[in-house]
């Protein structure tokens, strides 16, 4: 009897955690070409905080930037553990940084967008 509620314990904690790492992982994607028209860059403030870069044009659009995900950089060594002390090499690897770049009209609401890698 013991050993039959210890496993129904398990078995519910397994279906638990599958069901909150799959809601974990349910991201939601935006849909920036939707937004063209309707979408204000007091809202974009409001959803993704200030802008890391912004820029006022001539024609009175705003051109923002957010940082969406920083770029890394691997080292990585081959030959001898030791390769800084002349047994090996190293190799360097960087990943650029993500910027979601969007551009506002004159008045005030999405214009364009654009995925940058820098």
């Amino acid at each position: 009897m013991k050993t039959a509620r210890l496993h129904l314990f398990f078995q519910l904690m397994a279906c638990l955690s599958v069901t909150l790492w799959l809601a974990g992982c349910a991201s939601q994607k935006v849909d920036w070409a939707g937004r063209v028209g309707h979408y204000s860059y007091d809202q974009a403030v409001v959803e993704m905080g200030p802008p890391d870069k912004e820029a006022k044009l001539a024609d009175g659009s705003t051109v923002a930037e957010w940082l969406t995900g920083r770029g890394t950089t691997y080292i990585y060594g081959t030959g001898d553990p030791y390769w800084a002390h002349g047994g090996g090499t190293a190799t360097a690897q960087t990943t650029p940084s993500r910027f979601m770049r969007l551009t506002f009209g004159a008045n005030g609401q999405l214009a364009d967008w654009k995925k940058v890698y820098k």
